[in-house]
């Protein structure tokens, strides 16, 4: 016991029983020293305690924080925030983040800094070039499109997570503010000449079972990649002529009809009906290898059409040695973009064009869109019709370097 600060302290040296008097006494020897050079070991020890207390609080935090990752983020963000979004909104944004931005997922959520960002965001455009047509031996790769669009749809979907996360506490601050994409968008008005169309459609011939008739059915009927690769048993007509997309597979949320022409439904007869396992019911997938769900993977199948186009460049004749013709950049949502401008070159009307696409609007608008409910039906099925037919003539023509108007 002893005076300190002119109050009493009471130092514990030992529990009795597992503390020998020896040993009690010669801890007591050494408290009396302390106190007499000046220091307290009543409170030091408090101290000393309230530090291990402290550091354990810490290192609490630090484990706690370094669990939290990106991907921790992102699923909150996806189940709390993107669930009053539209679900193709949703959708986009995962896997928009999960594609272009992998190396940011593992790491802690609040030490992802403006530079970290940006360095993984940088990648993207080398990512979005192999991907677009890369070969990894033989002849050179068709080119790559750039990716800043990719890059600006990355930065967007990741500002807009991290700044939720601010709002909700989860990260200390938004990395992504201080970051910018510069360059522009990547241009959207790519339509395929017709000697590009018949490339893709002997390409598409020459990759078998699911992707080979899959991209020839996303060619020819002009839908969106996803909801021809969602397409169901159901959803055909017992003709196969034609296709009905329910309205929660649509973009605009509204059912939709699509004209099958003869060469699409050759197509689905030659398909096989893929059980979901043995013994189970045939799938209701069309396209689908597991038949528990559709196909994907649209980037690496893309690339392997990209790389059969070349490769027939390469194997086209009159070339004289020359190296084939690189192919600009295009995309599978750009079948859409062409078939609708070949349409227009074939006298087929705007609105029957625009409603195969399911764009409900089109070039009707203001009072006139009110009142036109005419669904083109007859009109769009004899579009599709010739559609096919100059999609088939487009491959039939000999290939000659993927030029041609």
């Amino acid at each position: 016991q002893y005076r300190w600060d002119g109050k009493v302290r009471r130092l514990r040296i030992g529990r009795y029983g597992s503390v020998t008097p020896t040993e009690a006494r010669r801890r007591a020897e050494i408290a009396r020293g302390e106190i007499a050079a000046g220091r307290d070991p009543v409170g030091d020890a408090t101290a000393a305690r309230a530090a291990a207390a402290e550091d354990a609080a810490r290192a609490a935090e630090r484990k706690a924080a370094d669990a939290f990752t990106v991907e921790a983020l992102m699923v909150l963000w996806e189940e709390e925030r993107l669930a009053h979004r539209k679900p193709r909104y949703k959708r986009e944004a995962v896997r928009t983040l999960r594609v272009s931005l992998p190396g940011l997922l593992g790491r802690p959520a609040a030490e992802v800094d403006a530079a970290t960002f940006r360095s993984e965001l940088a990648k993207v455009t080398k990512r979005t070039a192999r991907t677009a047509g890369g070969m990894a031996k033989g002849p050179p790769p068709l080119q790559g499109a750039p990716g800043i669009t990719m890059q600006r749809r990355a930065r967007a979907y990741a500002h807009a997570m991290f700044a939720w996360g601010v709002r909700s506490a989860l990260v200390p601050s938004n990395p992504v503010s201080a970051v910018h994409v510069e360059g522009k968008n990547a241009s959207r008005a790519r339509v395929l000449t017709d000697a590009e169309i018949g490339e893709a459609w002997r390409a598409a011939g020459r990759m078998g079972w699911p992707w080979g008739p899959y991209f020839r059915v996303l060619l020819l009927t002009l839908q969106r990649a996803s909801e021809t690769s969602g397409m169901r048993w159901p959803e055909l007509s017992e003709d196969r002529a034609q296709w009905t997309l329910p309205g929660e597979r649509t973009k605009n949320g509204k059912p939709h009809i699509v004209h099958l022409p003869a060469p699409v439904r050759e197509i689905l007869a030659a398909a096989p009906r893929i059980a979901a396992g043995p013994g189970l019911a045939a799938s209701p997938f069309v396209f689908t290898t597991t038949g528990e769900a559709p196909v994907s993977g649209y980037s690496h199948a893309k690339t392997r059409l990209d790389n059969l186009i070349l490769a027939e460049r390469l194997q086209a004749p009159g070339r004289g040695g020359e190296p084939p013709q690189q192919q600009e950049h295009w995309t599978l949502h750009d079948f859409r973009r062409t078939g609708v401008t070949v349409m227009a070159r074939l006298g087929v009307r705007v609105e029957v064009a625009d409603r195969i696409l399911n764009h409900v609007g089109g070039a009707v608008t203001g009072v006139a869109a009110v009142y036109q409910r005419h669904e083109w039906l007859a009109e769009r099925a004899e579009a599709a019709d010739q559609w096919a037919r100059h999609v088939l003539a487009c491959a039939e023509r000999a290939p000659g370097g993927g030029g041609g108007g």
